[in-house]
């Protein structure tokens, strides 16, 4: 089986859902040159609290590379001041990151209905899903493959003419809460294959010989909390033993080089790996779904957001994979 982890623009959407202002906050853009320069954002991410974009770790960070993060309003000024102190080049991407934040609702009414073309809430998504596959029952089926920690179910849609003996692709949206493109895409890429089957010949070849299995989001009470408390919100909602900090990283929590390079060991990270490989019970369920069709799943598409990527695995390692040959003319 081959995994791809497919990384798509926008990196976020509005606030004015919720209580939580990101009024004043900015996003930086650095370049650091050397071996100093990624010591400093080091230590500006020891002294305060940095919300890193790409990578979205402190400790991948490499010099040459482009690094995006957030930081409070009311520490702005100390960051910039530290910057060019430091003669690091930078930008400030977002200067007010609840305006961006706005901006990116769109003005139109917000009506219940699902959208292909907005953001849709939990709810709508989950509605979507029966719907779908209801109007197209030779074409798609929806299957729960588990629940959240909250106990909401997680939906799968399988999507394919039936036949037999046929191979899958899986596919995924929604590992971090805060990337709502993610699930966006995935409701968009059900969409398109269902209206061009029997149109597009490509799309109808695939559908024929393949089935694509789609869980729209993975990370559902994330995605929730991202629409009624903190739209910047990335991991998953459940309670850590012995911490007040809720949640982990999910895409970080697989039983594969766990927690290691790029991930924390500290609850209250952003990259938190949790408590053991697999301890959340979205990663778990999809893990296990996974395993339970190994004989028949040839392919692994997770769609993440932020920067225009195709990245092969392992993120815990800069080796390339044995069949990175394969993967690059795939």
């Amino acid at each position: 089986m081959w995994a791809l982890l497919v990384l798509i623009g926008a990196a976020s959407v509005s606030a004015h859902l919720q209580d939580l202002s990101f009024d004043g906050q900015k996003v930086f853009r650095v370049i650091p040159q050397n071996v100093e320069q990624v010591e400093i954002l080091n230590f500006l991410a020891s002294i305060m609290e940095v919300d890193f974009w790409q990578p979205d770790s402190v400790t991948l960070v490499r010099p040459k590379m482009q690094v995006d993060f957030r930081v409070e309003a009311e520490k702005s000024f100390e960051v910039e001041d530290l910057l060019k102190e430091s003669g690091m080049e930078y930008q400030v991407l977002i200067d007010n990151l609840q305006a961006a934040l706005d901006a990116q609702f769109d003005s139109k009414a917000r009506t219940a209905s699902h959208s292909y073309e907005k953001y849709n809430n939990w709810d709508t998504i989950a509605a979507w899903t029966a719907d779908i596959a209801a109007q197209n029952p030779d074409l798609v089926s929806r299957s729960v493959i588990g629940k959240t920690y909250e106990g909401r179910p997680m939906y799968l849609l399988k999507m394919g003419k039936s036949g037999p003996n046929k191979k899958a692709i899986f596919m995924d949206c929604g590992f971090h809460a805060r990337e709502w493109i993610g699930p966006a895409f995935c409701q968009w890429f059900v969409k398109e294959a269902v209206q061009t089957y029997g149109k597009d010949t490509v799309m109808t070849t695939l559908l024929d010989k393949l089935d694509f299995y789609v869980l729209p989001v993975v990370n559902i009470d994330g995605y929730v909390y991202t629409w009624t408390n903190d739209r910047m919100w990335r991991k998953t909602r459940s309670k850590n033993a012995g911490s007040s900090c809720i949640g982990a990283d999910p895409n970080r929590n697989f039983d594969a080089g766990w927690c290691t390079i790029g991930a924390s060991k500290s609850p209250c990270s952003s990259t938190y790996c949790g408590s053991a490989p697999e301890s959340e019970k979205e990663t778990k369920a999809l893990a296990d779904f996974i395993r339970e069709h190994l004989s028949t799943i040839k392919a692994y598409l997770t769609i993440h957001s932020y920067s225009q990527l195709l990245l092969f695995p392992y993120s815990y390692t800069y080796d390339l994979p044995s069949n990175y040959q394969e993967l690059v003319s795939l």
